[in-house]
């Protein structure tokens, strides 16, 4: 996790000091002197929080500069080969962005269907055969 800390710690030093130069460029244009600035410190958050996951964390496989491919081997996580769950979420999205041009009524079915897509996907493995 210290490489990922680092690496926005560098977009913090880039989008600042960016975000001031463009300020005095533009004389104050106020949506790229805000911005710009605003992205900076939100990479240095998300920066601050990698570093403080690297204290918590033992180094990864990936933290070593000796390490080897075969140390990151193994489980990566939990997946549902078979689940249908990520469709129902996708048609949920097509019908949201087509209700941002059809109508706003199509945007609340589609976040319905969403919502149940997205319970639907969590606890797929609480209920049924794959029950634990």
């Amino acid at each position: 996790m210290r490489l990922e800390a680092k690496i926005f710690g560098i977009g913090v030093l880039f989008f600042v000091p960016v975000g001031l130069i463009y300020a005095v460029m533009s004389d104050g244009e106020p949506v790229g002197t805000v911005g710009l600035p605003l992205v900076g410190g939100l990479v240095g958050m998300i920066g601050a929080y990698f570093a403080l996951l690297a204290r918590r964390i033992d180094p990864r496989p990936e933290d070593d500069d000796e390490g080897e491919i075969d140390q990151g081997a193994g489980d990566q996580g939990v997946y549902a080969p078979w689940s249908w769950w990520p469709l129902v979420i996708g048609f949920a999205a097509a019908l949201a962005f087509a209700g941002l041009a059809i109508g706003w009524w199509l945007v609340l079915i589609g976040t319905a269907v969403g919502a149940i897509g997205l319970v639907g996907w969590v606890f797929e493995f609480s209920r049924g055969q794959h029950a634990h």
